[in-house]
């Protein structure tokens, strides 16, 4: 199994800004794997918050090339098992590698991943596109560059319930609201309850991520259901946030990739959480892999393509929130 290596500048459409940052490039890595005829594709972004770059994803990687190189008799589970203890304060690149593994061990078995994973898709749910911070005529004006029927808006600023309300003038869609841990625990109480009046759906990640006594009041108190993102980054996080969060926003990236984010899914729905699986800010390689989960989710925030002045790959598509899978098996990917 040959393992290729390449890093890309992800140009964006609009200047992103959420409640710790903006950004205008995002770097990103991906990882192929080509085995014979066929290949498999992974990425992963990097990430100032949990202090990845694309050098460090690409070092460490090389460190185990003779070791990958030298895999690929394993299913994905076995794969992931082996590369697990050198990559384990590394998950972003082991994300890239196990969603690469697994595309090819689909394309071998001449599959779809959620075809070989025994899933359904008739009822997937519809991605939200994203408004990041900005002033609120450039909101506006995003919103309606793109006319969708979920927006996930960024908040985090002094005057977000202003912002909800002059973006709720124009348009009728589902409004999913994310403060990036910008919020106190009263302030989420308050907004919860003028945010629920505004047609909002949810609150994603509202306090700061180890603020386990805050995520408890907010979760008894609030108006609106709470979902954990930065507080749910690997597998045994799951089980913290029960009686936490009514749901969980599950990143590739994050936990490692698709084998341990399919474990958490499955965790989360024996606790009774709402499962959600998100994206970075990544191409249609990511999001392609983000795709063959949605027979298992709840709700998708898998915008990132949408996000971007120009691509670098082709997988699935986006339809008004609807998610057309790309043809050909694994994950359908092609590099541009």
């Amino acid at each position: 199994m040959e393992l290729i290596l390449k890093a890309y500048d992800l140009k964006l459409k609009h200047t992103f800004t959420i409640s710790r940052k903006s950004i205008d490039v995002q770097p990103c890595m991906i990882v192929t794997l080509n085995d014979g005829e066929f290949s498999g594709f992974g990425e992963a972004s990097s990430n100032p918050y949990y202090n990845i770059t694309v050098p460090m994803m690409i070092a460490d990687l090389e460190k185990i090339r003779p070791i990958i190189e030298t895999s690929g008799t394993e299913t994905p589970e076995g794969f992931w098992a082996k590369i697990y203890p050198y990559l384990k304060d590394n998950l972003f690149a082991l994300c890239a590698l196990d969603n690469a593994y697994n595309d090819l061990y689909a394309r071998k078995k001449g599959k779809k991943l959620y075809e070989l994973w025994n899933y359904t898709t008739e009822n997937n749910p519809l991605t939200d596109y994203t408004i990041g911070i900005a002033p609120i005529e450039k909101m506006v004006a995003k919103m309606e560059e793109l006319p969708w029927p979920i927006y996930k808006i960024k908040l985090g600023t002094e005057e977000d319930i202003a912002i909800v309300k002059t973006l709720r003038q124009h348009s009728n869609a589902i409004f999913r609201i994310d403060a990036n841990c910008g919020w106190g625990v009263d302030e989420t109480i308050q907004n919860s309850i003028a945010l629920k009046k505004l047609g909002v759906e949810f609150l994603e990640q509202p306090l700061k991520a180890d603020d386990w006594e805050g995520h408890k009041e907010v979760y008894k108190h609030s108006a609106l259901p709470i979902i954990a993102d930065e507080s749910c980054i690997k597998e045994e996080d799951v089980a913290k946030c029960y009686h936490h969060f009514h749901g969980v926003n599950i990143k590739l990236a994050k936990c490692g990739g698709l084998t341990p984010g399919r474990r958490m899914i499955q965790e989360a729905k024996r606790l009774g959480l709402r499962t959600m699986a998100g994206c970075m800010t990544e191409s249609t390689v990511g999001i392609s892999a983000i795709a063959q989960l949605l027979p298992e989710l709840d709700y998708v925030d898998m915008d990132g393509p949408l996000l971007l002045s120009e691509d670098i790959a082709r997988g699935v598509t986006m339809e008004f929130g609807k998610i057309n899978y790309a043809n050909g098996s694994g994950t359908g990917v092609e590099l541009l």
